[in-house]
């Protein structure tokens, strides 16, 4: 995890043999509904895989952006409007942002 006061980075939530070397999405989803409940949002910017939502009781917005590749303007541009939105809600908002290793995109 990368934190700051309002964004956290992280590599993909991951289930079975992938959460030996990725984030466990059950830890991820514990962490987040311990230390920000209600108040956060992920973001999947990973074009190659999802998960179940449910994970984080739908609060999952995903933009499709290829591993090793300049994201689209249109998808930048509907990202940020959407972070820009759900943080503006309320200032215990928090965005939870992540592609594959959690560094590329």
């Amino acid at each position: 995890f990368f934190s700051t006061d309002r964004i956290i980075a992280m590599s993909f939530p991951s289930s079975g043999k992938q959460s030996f070397y990725r984030n466990p999405i059950k830890e991820v989803a514990r962490f987040l509904d311990t230390k920000h409940p209600d108040h956060y949002k992920v973001y999947n910017l990973c074009s190659e895989k999802g998960y179940d939502p449910r994970y984080f009781h739908y609060r999952v917005e995903r933009i499709f952006i290829d591993d090793h590749n300049v994201p689209a303007l249109q998808d930048m541009l509907k990202f940020t409007a959407s972070v820009r939105e759900w943080m503006s809600q309320d200032e215990k908002n928090v965005i939870a942002i992540h592609c594959k290793g959690g560094k590329g995109r």
